[in-house]
């Protein structure tokens, strides 16, 4: 049989020409999808962060899953007009001093961690108001990546009296314990309001490990977060939430 010619040098041009210009096509193509996506995706999250400024979150991903494995007490929100102004200020010193001063990244602590190479988290209420409303618990860079996207959304369109009554609502307390009404009734039989200073120190001294740990009045952190809340009222740092004295 003849062999058939090869394409000329110009044949050949066209043809890388071509193929060159497929695969750019292509690349717009798959690019202008992305930004499609990812556009109604913010705007989504968007919404759900304006909803939640006036709406209170029924319950979490983590309250869904959680609960099924450890029963407790019924899940119920509380005003933070109806929390002790102790409870308040004792999450805040004991999870974030500086909440009051930041734009919902801590950066000082952040810089401390990057220089001492701890491995301890720097993560602010509102980051961890977050995650605990919109996404699921467990480290892994795709919910970091959510997370640090929320968090500005969150300091722009609540206020920090929101963010702390949010938190307080959703925080786990125990095995099954969810929102700081749960958690006064099942670990002191009272309610949110009526709990004494000693008490709301020892309810967010469990919070870092709230599956390990029981609030103990007594112990040394909850002595240490009492005297971080007391502190934090006499200088100011309470500023924000518009607590009475």
């Amino acid at each position: 049989m003849p062999r058939s010619a090869d394409p000329s040098p110009q044949e050949q041009r066209r043809l890388v020409r071509r193929g060159g210009g497929l695969f750019l096509s292509l690349i717009r193509w798959l690019w202008g999808w992305t930004r499609w996506i990812g556009a109604r995706f913010l705007a989504l999250m968007v919404v759900l962060v304006l909803i939640f400024s006036f709406i209170n979150p029924p319950t979490s991903w983590t309250i869904l899953t959680e609960t099924r494995a450890y029963p407790g007490t019924p899940h119920e929100w509380t005003p933070i007009g109806e929390i002790a102004p102790a409870m308040v200020r004792s999450v805040v010193a004991a999870e974030d001093a500086n909440f009051c001063a930041h734009w919902g990244f801590d950066m000082v602590e952040i810089r401390k961690v990057i220089a001492s190479g701890s491995t301890r988290g720097a993560s602010t209420l509102t980051q961890q108001t977050a995650k605990n409303v919109f996404l699921w618990q467990g480290r892994s860079w795709p919910r970091k990546l959510l997370e640090t996207a929320y968090t500005p959304m969150i300091e722009a369109l609540w206020s920090k009296r929101r963010i702390v009554e949010v938190y307080l609502n959703l925080a786990e307390f125990g095995p099954g314990v969810f929102g700081v009404a749960a958690a006064a009734k099942y670990h002191f039989g009272t309610t949110p309001d009526k709990l004494s200073a000693r008490q709301a120190a020892a309810l967010a001294s469990v919070l870092p490990a709230p599956k390990a740990r029981k609030p103990q009045t007594g112990s040394r952190r909850t002595r240490a977060i009492a005297d971080g809340a007391a502190t934090i009222a006499a200088d100011g740092r309470d500023s924000c939430l518009q607590l009475p004295r």
